[in-house]
């Protein structure tokens, strides 16, 4: 039988949907169902095309208590920029959980993708950064660089943020948009190790592949949120970081182990025993930060169930709206 199926574009979803604390509480929700049971979610699929400099990661999960599952699928061609063209682009397709049909394909463009990875480095801020954060860094310059900074003055409002980035310019207009999008003080930096000594939450958003943060950097009150390493080889951290800190969550640990700042470590010989996630932190199951002086660690390699939640909430704030072009499939 026919049904609707909703196309939405990505600026269509840019009227509708923007980094605030409601997507902040709806990812936070995907991560407390990922800690409960019934989950259903595979392995990322994940291709890296070295002739292209490019990788393509598809995603989803299954999560008991929401209406529909996301499909994402997200290409990164990183010689795009200089052919005039983004380095992220993709889409999201929303099927119903009770009948499997499909409700909405998103052409985000990697919009939805850059929201729900900023509302996560949020997640991992407000149950695992110090209570008081006077600055914040970020390493890296892109749009998540601001982005993950945007998310987590919403839930630790800083005054002051420094930014490095291997391009001195491109970390000097970084600091700009910052200041101005938040008012406040911003800086850029050319000392990584400063950065991090200044700061009392630190969030690292690029594709190294070499350590940018090493263990003898860390100081008491120190929280770091590292989302860069979301492929095999990738990593920002020096492994012996994650066997200094007091605390590292993962937002989940089978993905961590392969992907995340946890293979390099385990690589290593480091970090034996359970690992902790992101999702029973937020449930109350495992503790997050437990002292100011704590020094603690979030390794998010991103996960469907971030997707699901995302274009689940999509699909919410478009419910009796004229957006996007209808078709009968």
């Amino acid at each position: 039988m026919p049904h609707d199926v909703r196309i939405v574009t990505e600026a269509e979803l840019r009227a509708v949907l923007g980094l605030d604390l409601a997507l902040v509480d709806v990812v936070e929700r995907a991560f407390a169902a990922l800690a409960g049971e019934g989950v259903v979610m595979p392995p990322i699929l994940s291709m890296a095309l070295h002739e292209a400099n490019g990788e393509v990661d598809v995603k989803t999960a299954y999560l008991p208590g929401f209406d529909g599952f996301a499909i994402k699928v997200s290409p990164g061609f990183f010689d795009n920029p200089g052919l005039g063209l983004p380095s992220l682009n993709g889409l999201m397709i929303l099927f119903s959980a009770r009948t499997g049909l499909v409700q909405a394909l998103f052409l985000d463009n990697g919009y939805l993708t850059d929201l729900r990875t900023a509302a996560a480095g949020a997640v991992a801020a407000r149950h695992m950064a110090p209570a008081q954060v006077d600055t914040a860094g970020v390493i890296g310059t892109g749009v998540q660089a601001r982005l993950q900074m945007q998310a987590a003055h919403l839930v630790r409002p800083f005054r002051r943020v420094l930014v490095w980035g291997r391009d001195a310019g491109k970390a000097e207009a970084c600091a700009a948009d910052l200041s101005a999008a938040l008012g406040i003080e911003a800086e850029a930096t050319a000392d990584r190790a400063g950065l991090v000594a200044r700061s009392q939450l630190v969030v690292t958003t690029t594709p190294s592949r070499e350590p940018l943060i090493e263990a003898d950097w860390l100081h008491p009150g120190l929280h770091i949120t590292a989302m860069g390493s979301d492929q095999a080889g990738k990593g920002e951290l020096a492994p012996a970081v994650l066997a200094a800190a007091g605390r590292y969550v993962a937002d989940r640990a089978a993905q961590c182990e392969t992907l995340g700042e946890l293979a390099h470590a385990r690589a290593a010989g480091l970090m034996p025993g359970p690992i902790l996630e992101l999702g029973q932190v937020v449930t109350g199951q495992a503790p997050g930060r437990q002292a100011e002086d704590e020094v603690t660690i979030c390794d998010l390699t991103g996960t469907g169930a971030q997707d699901t939640a995302i274009a689940s909430h999509v699909a919410t704030l478009l419910s009796g709206s004229a957006a996007g072009t209808v078709i009968r499939a």
